[in-house]
């Protein structure tokens, strides 16, 4: 009887040991795969940025992963952001990494700035870009369309025909820029202003449809642009400035692991042009919707 006893007592011993490591194995099991499934997406402090960011952090809990957003991080410090591991995946654009971040030479090929940026980020900082959209937030100018319409003004090299006669709103460093004023008179001539002033870059629409100047420098995708009775963005038709394509930029070793990441990510980004990124920083900008609101629509609309 007494050793009937004892082989319970073992067999229960047995049973409980077994249960706790069953327990911890579910435990640690569980663990990894929580953490492996949460992917750190980072964005910029700019509306653009953080309506992009949400489309893949939709995207991606659409397919099963779950994200830790990280937003309005400055553009200054993005890049160290990702290489020093502290998000997984953000918006960059292929100019930004070709001049800012690598200080490469200014190229004006869309696919040839890409494949020197892809090439040298993932040898020197072991990141992938993945493939760029046609969405293109770059430098241009501005000028109000009555403007544009009497003067038969479309181009840059129009403009500095008839610069003469129109009014500038600077931003003060776009004259001393390398990559400003300065980059289109090598190529496009002098502009001899009749005035030029220095605005603060949020009052330029406002100084324009105040009728107080008739051109501005602007980003391509502003918000604002959507109102073409008001405003005409200027085609850059000797490729003066270099290309800004949006594109998610991913560390290698998230990719290794989720390799499925590339084509969930490249899906938002064949729908982004950039009339529709356009429109959608107009939604938060002009109309003053909420980002998120703005992005879950679009998200919602391509389905």
């Amino acid at each position: 009887m007494k050793k009937t006893g004892n082989r319970i007592i073992v067999m229960i011993f047995i049973m409980i040991l077994a249960l706790s490591m069953t327990s911890c194995g579910g435990n640690s099991n569980k663990n990894r795969t929580k953490n492996k499934d949460i992917i750190r997406i980072g964005t910029k402090d700019f509306t653009e940025s953080l309506i992009v960011g949400e489309l893949y952090a939709l995207a991606l809990e659409d397919a099963g992963y779950k994200v830790e957003r990280v937003p309005n991080i400055a553009g200054s410090v993005i890049h160290t952001s990702i290489v020093n591991n502290d998000i997984d995946l953000y918006p960059e654009y292929t100019g930004t990494g070709l001049l800012v971040v690598l200080k490469e030479e200014l190229l004006t090929d869309p696919e040839e700035v890409y494949q020197k940026v892809k090439e040298e980020y993932e040898k020197q900082f072991q990141l992938i870009w993945l493939q760029y959209s046609e969405a293109n937030d770059g430098a241009g100018l501005v000028i109000r369309t009555e403007v544009s319409k009497n003067l038969g003004i479309t181009t840059i090299s129009d403009l500095q025909k008839h610069s003469s006669e129109l009014r500038f709103a600077s931003q003060g460093e776009v004259d001393l820029r390398e990559d400003g004023i300065p980059a289109l008179e090598k190529v496009y001539g002098k502009f001899n202003w009749k005035t030029s002033k220095v605005y603060d870059n949020g009052l330029k629409y406002q100084v324009l449809q105040n009728n107080e100047a008739d051109v501005a420098p602007a980003y391509t995708t502003e918000g604002q642009l959507v109102n073409t009775d008001e405003y005409t963005l200027l085609e850059d038709d000797l490729h003066v400035w270099p290309p800004y394509n949006l594109a998610p930029i991913i560390r290698d070793n998230v990719l290794e692991a989720h390799p499925d990441i590339a084509d969930i990510i490249n899906n938002i980004s064949s729908k982004l042009d950039t009339q529709t990124i356009t429109a959608l920083n107009a939604k938060v900008d002009v109309d003053k919707e909420e980002y998120e609101k703005v992005a879950e629509e679009f998200y919602r609309s391509m389905k």
